[in-house]
């Protein structure tokens, strides 16, 4: 079996691990990122980049190339619940460098940062390469064993880190026990074709037994129908005819085009979870990201909770991966650092799952109303805060490592 040794193994190449591992790199750290799949080209994954994400971009350089790419751009969130219109933020006052969401393909993203990372000589992206087991030294995990196109391979490293999603396989070889928090839906995606003159912001409309939310993403819309937990089959049994109808009674203005979803390959599932790991760590191992805390759709906060992670991570990582001098003191403080912020947002979000989603859902027929807290947050003297929590969460964190000395920084120009 073919062994390789970097210094730091992890396992998952979305957000959280290719921004750990870029920053690893960055940092002169040899990291070997593995990813399942052979590209990232994958349809009907959270595409929302918030201030907080792009705030990373900035401090990193990146901005101005990652701005390049194709993106629609978000300055305010409103929700049509029954009658009552509601805004659950704008970010015009944001402290940051761009005062809006970006709206972009995760693969794009990915690929971005991948292709900046593969400029250090310490990052090594192997494509293809699924994360299987745990290596255990006694009681220290001491790597990864990895499915490769070529045969199976060990990876040992001084630190193992989990950012293989809400199924980790890590996390789940290591034993880590999670708490599960419910849902009461799970989300139905497709795309339809984008018109001129159609709404240029998010379009959100929640009526009894009914909901929706359509993103912009310039040539069509990205949509998001909420179904009660596990109904997917019984919405499917009701026939495409009666969803196309469910569609356009709540965003009437694409009825013309409602002949484009035709059959239920173009519909894709997503199965709702939240949950969170009460221990994100072993020794020799961390968990982040999804694989630490599953979060529910709601806001669009996945990637960002996960950049949040990376960031965070790295910041504390770095100088023990150098001195090879990782500890259980040193994981538990990554989690430390970023448990509060996790439980604030799930908190936020079980609010809204308990408080709107799961009545509107329940279809009682009467006529919806937007829950207090949102109406609270309407008035003048609290309209800023929910802007500024939803697009910079709880505690943002910051750059705080640095380009290692001697390798090249791929966010400065070349001389």
């Amino acid at each position: 079996m073919k062994s390789i040794n970097p210094t730091c193994v992890i396992a998952g190449g979305g957000p959280a691990g290719m921004m750990l591992g870029f920053l690893l790199a960055r940092a002169g750290i040899r990291v070997t990122v593995l990813e399942k799949h052979k590209d990232f080209l994958r349809d009907f994954r959270g595409d929302t980049v918030h201030p907080s994400t792009l705030e990373i971009m900035h401090e990193l350089g990146l901005l101005d190339d990652f701005l390049k790419l194709p993106h629609s751009q978000v300055n305010g969130v409103t929700m049509q619940i029954g009658n009552d219109r509601v805004t659950i933020g704008r970010f015009e006052t944001l402290p940051t460098r761009c005062k809006f969401i970006a709206l972009m393909p995760q693969w794009d993203f990915l690929n971005f940062l991948a292709a900046r990372a593969k400029a250090f000589p310490g990052f090594d992206l192997r494509m293809s390469a699924e994360a299987t087991d745990i290596i255990m030294d006694g009681d220290r995990v001491a790597g990864a064993r990895a499915q490769t196109p070529e045969g199976e391979i060990d990876i040992r490293a001084d630190l193992t880190i989990g950012c293989d999603g809400r199924h980790s396989t890590l996390r789940r070889c290591a034993g880590l026990t999670s708490e599960d928090f419910g849902a009461p839906m799970d989300v139905m995606w497709f795309r339809i074709t984008r018109k001129p003159g159609d709404p240029e912001e998010v379009v959100g409309h929640i009526e009894s037994g009914r909901m929706l939310v359509m993103l912009n993403r310039n040539e069509y819309w990205q949509c998001a129908y909420v179904i009660p937990k596990g109904a997917a089959e019984d919405v499917q049994r009701e026939g495409i005819d009666r969803f196309r109808d469910a569609v356009g009674h709540l965003a009437p203005f694409v009825r013309d085009r409602l002949g484009e979803i035709d059959r239920w390959d173009k519909v894709k599932l997503l199965t709702v979870a939240v949950d969170r790991l009460k221990r994100w760590y072993r020794p020799g191992l961390l968990c982040i990201g999804d694989a630490a805390h599953a979060m529910s759709p709601i806001g669009g906060v996945g990637i960002n909770l996960a950049v949040q992670d990376a960031v965070a991570a790295a910041n504390i990582l770095v100088e023990p991966l150098r001195r090879g001098s990782v500890t259980e003191a040193t994981l538990a403080a990554v989690q430390k650092r970023r448990e509060f912020p996790t439980r604030v947002t799930q908190t936020l979000q079980l609010m809204m799952q308990d408080n709107l989603i799961a009545p509107a859902l329940a279809g009682s027929g009467r006529r919806l109303k937007a829950p207090w807290f949102l109406k609270m947050i309407q008035w003048p003297v609290l309209r800023r805060l929910p802007g500024r929590l939803f697009a910079l969460g709880v505690r943002p964190e910051h750059v705080r490592t640095t380009a290692f000395s001697g390798i090249p920084d791929p966010a400065q120009p070349r001389r």
